[in-house]
């Protein structure tokens, strides 16, 4: 199908060897390339977080059960999408972290023939998408995420941008409902992306069936049969509040202050795309057709603003894949602006632009190749070695249930043992879940009672019969096994197992 700009006359000022990329196989090749290279390369640090999902997948592909861990129903995957992809690409390859690349390829393709697409309709010139793609994929902040719901929820906030500017309300809504899956908290991007179209009340109604199609019958699924619509995790992250002084509002203060190049390099898009921004609304108000093609991509900023402010309200821990959607959001903003400028001034945003990729692939590389950590990371211990402490834990724990030191993700995947959490027992959320209600206003009270109506409550939380504890000291003298672990973030511990205390 054609694009609905097809016959629209490329944007003057094409830079050399553009013509290459009218080519239509040429771009998503690459970016197949590009992407499977970036994979190999941030597979050996994958935080632990993405074992979480990885484990979800592993656990459905292999034995049909939503869970962490083998050993009872959870309900803590933040993207069920995410974890059914990868558990269906699982199944077929037998390994879940090669499932993961498989479904970042995928998810990066798609998404810069998304970009390429809206470019088109936008009348930006061919190095849009390309050069949208590469700023995403240095981005130090987005290579550490990798394997989260991150690369799937940009593919398809672009895609539901496309049918919302061509005007397609069932493909848009059905888009949205697949966003509602990939991560809840993206529909407001969704939303601000709505509203922001011309006359956006045309074909609403089929927009939303077609959206409420998708997404209820997971969420019909996950409420009656997993106990709560939305998952787990959303009373446990806003249960945890700040750490320390840090809250997601100046957490960028918290990752500089550990990693300053990639933080910095992390967050420059949104401090640009902020004066971008004014100096958008500046000429749009006075009536610039170029600024006035840059409309639907200054309101994805505006939705990536949107949603930075939403979880500041929220006041939630400063998780670093948090501020991807705001990132995302000002990069493809400022990759469209780059391309609208005029000749001249083009010239020096091509300049920068480049200065930006090279600086953030030498910052990455810098350390050392492959590397053991993500740019930006506050797990407390390499990949690699919480799967080497797992593979043991089998053999060491024999079938007893042990509980985290916090971490369950890469542990659990590696283990398959029974270690547990409030990410893996049921039975420890119900706590969580009665201090959430009791800090809630009347409203949040009532949404709460309604997402957990058929959560089973009577559930206790496991008994462990082992726990693992960090420590910078020596191990205690009861521990049945230790291990040195280090990371940039806390340094060099050791990671202990000990019987449980009992009273």
């Amino acid at each position: 199908m054609r694009s609905a700009s097809a016959d629209l006359p490329q944007a003057s000022g094409a830079l050399p060897g553009a013509a290459v990329l009218t080519r239509p196989w040429v771009l998503p090749a690459g970016t197949a390339v590009a992407s499977a290279l970036v994979f190999v390369l941030v597979s050996g640090h994958l935080i632990d977080d993405t074992y979480i999902t990885l484990s979800y997948a592993k656990n459905l592909a292999f034995h049909g059960h939503w869970g962490l861990i083998e050993e009872g129903t959870a309900n803590t995957a933040t993207s069920p999408l995410n974890v059914l992809v990868l558990a269906l690409v699982t199944f077929i390859v037998r390994d879940a972290v090669f499932a993961a690349g498989i479904v970042f390829v995928a998810s990066q393709v798609a998404l810069v023939l998304g970009l390429r697409r809206i470019g088109a309709a936008t009348g930006l010139s061919g190095w849009f998408a390309p050069l949208a793609l590469g700023l995403l994929l240095v981005n130090p902040l987005l290579l550490s995420s990798v394997g989260l719901e991150v690369a799937l929820g940009a593919a398809a906030v672009v895609w539901s941008m496309v049918f919302l500017h061509e005007r397609r309300p069932a493909a848009a809504g059905a888009v949205i409902g697949l966003i509602a899956l990939i991560r809840i908290d993206l529909l407001l991007i969704a939303f601000v992306l709505f509203l922001g179209r011309r006359e956006f009340w045309v074909g609403i109604w089929r927009m939303t069936f077609a959206a409420l199609a998708v997404m209820l019958p997971w969420f019909l699924f996950s409420w009656l049969v997993l106990g709560s619509a939305v998952p787990d995790t959303l009373v446990i992250k806003i249960m945890q509040r700040s750490w320390g002084p840090f809250s997601f509002t100046n957490g960028p203060l918290l990752y500089w202050r550990n990693f300053p190049v990639a933080a910095t390099l992390s967050f420059l898009p949104l401090v640009i795309g902020a004066l971008a921004g004014l100096l958008w609304t500046f000429h749009f108000r006075r009536g610039s057709e170029r600024a006035k093609r840059l409309l639907p991509f200054a309101t994805l900023a505006i939705a990536g603003a949107a949603h930075y402010l939403a979880y500041c309200w929220l006041n939630v821990p400063p998780y670093h894949w948090y501020y991807a959607p705001s990132i995302i959001g000002a990069t493809v903003f400022l990759a469209a602006a780059a391309c609208a400028v005029p000749g001249r001034a083009r010239l020096g945003t091509g300049i920068l632009a480049g200065a930006f990729l090279l600086t953030s692939a030498v910052a990455y590389a810098a350390p050392e190749l492959p590397r053991r950590f993500a740019p930006i990371t506050s797990n407390h211990a390499a990949s690699d070695e919480y799967r080497a402490i797992g593979s043991q834990l089998g053999e060491l724990t024999k079938g007893r249930k042990v509980e985290s030191a916090g971490e369950v993700g890469a542990l659990a995947y590696s283990c398959d043992c029974d270690i547990v959490d409030q990410f893996s027992d049921r039975g420890s959320v119900d706590p969580a879940i009665i201090e959430t209600k009791n800090r809630s206003s009347e409203l949040g009270k009532a949404l709460l009672a309604a997402n957990f109506r058929f959560f089973d409550h009577s559930v206790p939380p496991a008994t462990p019969d082992l726990v693992l504890a960090t420590t910078s000291k020596a191990p205690p003298a009861n521990a049945l096994a230790s291990w040195k672990i280090h990371s940039p973030w806390m340094g060099t511990q050791s990671l202990y197992l000990l019987p449980a205390a009992r009273e």
